[in-house]
């Protein structure tokens, strides 16, 4: 006697059992997914424009006049392609120096701060470290700015290094060139260094005490612990942050370096942000603004991709 072999079961039956058994879960997602198409997949029909000699008095977008890669020649070539070129080097320069110094300087707080074992004193240093976060950039450029002035003009640093004889005289910092990348890298290390600490906090918390109580037993000091034990139990959220964050390379940031520029410093200050503001949207050459929006994100993608790969291939974690 032979028995039947049953049919496996239908992949749309099971897909629509599972819709269906959460569904409370699919109608609390659907508000999030139309916001997610509505302002973040129906702008890129905005991208038509940088095939296009895109003229705002022509309101239907079909009716504008086509010229093909155009104007992606033009954002290479000429003297807007020296700008743009020197506007990629900067945005990129500004963001590897905020990423190292903000990346490594907010692992060393959190595990700072994990050995702190006073609790008032805990919760003292998180207050004062995370307040300048909620401060508006504007803000932040006037504090800066008053802070790198001359000493009669309230510039503390410039005093403080008179002080300790390390200069003789004030210097300009936002006058000259050289000195630009570092304030920027500075600045966000201030306003964000006790806000990128709270999730390696948070991951600390997931490490068993037990590893510590066996590290005591077998002599480790505090500095032992951290390096064998608290380092490696959030190695794999230190991995999927810097994935996120090499993604955002070319998302320098805007306001600093726009309130903080000037035409002596343009050379340094200039990201690809102020330069769609600038020739872009000032000028009126919309075309010219989204064709470096959308090299922005062609390269973004490709660098979070790529980070994603080499992160798999070593074993570490990945994204997806």
């Amino acid at each position: 006697m032979t028995t039947k072999t049953p049919a496996p079961p239908k992949l749309h039956g099971k897909f629509w059992g599972t819709i269906l058994s959460q569904r409370e879960l699919v109608f609390m997602s659907v508000p999030i997914l139309l916001y997610k198409i509505l302002f973040s997949y129906v702008p890129i029909t905005g991208w038509t424009m940088a095939f296009q000699n895109f003229k705002p008095a022509i309101r239907n977008v079909w009716d504008q006049k086509w010229v093909g890669l155009d104007n992606f020649v033009k954002l290479f070539t000429g003297i807007n392609g020296e700008r743009f070129i020197r506007d990629i080097r900067n945005t990129l320069m500004q963001s590897l120096l905020t990423l190292l110094i903000g990346y490594l300087g907010s692992i060393i707080l959190a595990l700072l701060m994990n050995e702190v074992k006073n609790s008032t004193l805990k919760r003292i240093v998180q207050n004062i470290t995370y307040m300048p976060h909620f401060l508006s950039w504007i803000i932040v450029a006037g504090l800066v700015s008053t802070m790198l002035s001359v000493p009669s003009s309230g510039g503390i640093i410039n005093d403080v290094l008179m002080r300790l004889h390390i200069i003789k005289e004030p210097i300009m910092f936002l006058a000259e060139p050289k000195y630009f990348w570092g304030i920027v890298a500075g600045s966000n290390l201030w306003k964000e260094l006790g806000w990128n600490t709270i999730i390696y906090l948070a991951a600390m918390t997931s490490i068993s005490p037990s590893l510590y109580e066996a590290a005591v037993m077998d002599g480790a000091n505090r500095y032992q612990k951290m390096w064998h034990i608290t380092l490696p139990g959030i190695k794999s959220t230190i991995v999927v942050l810097l994935i996120m964050s090499i993604g955002y390379l070319l998302e320098a940031g805007f306001e600093i370096q726009y309130f903080l520029g000037n035409g002596l410093v343009v050379e340094r200050s200039e990201t690809i942000d102020i330069f769609v503001l600038r020739y872009g949207i000032q000028m009126g050459n919309y075309s010219l603004a989204t064709v470096a929006g959308i090299f922005k994100t062609i390269v973004s993608i490709i660098l979070i991709s790529l980070s994603n790969f080499i992160s798999g291939r070593l074993g570490e974690e990945k994204l997806i």
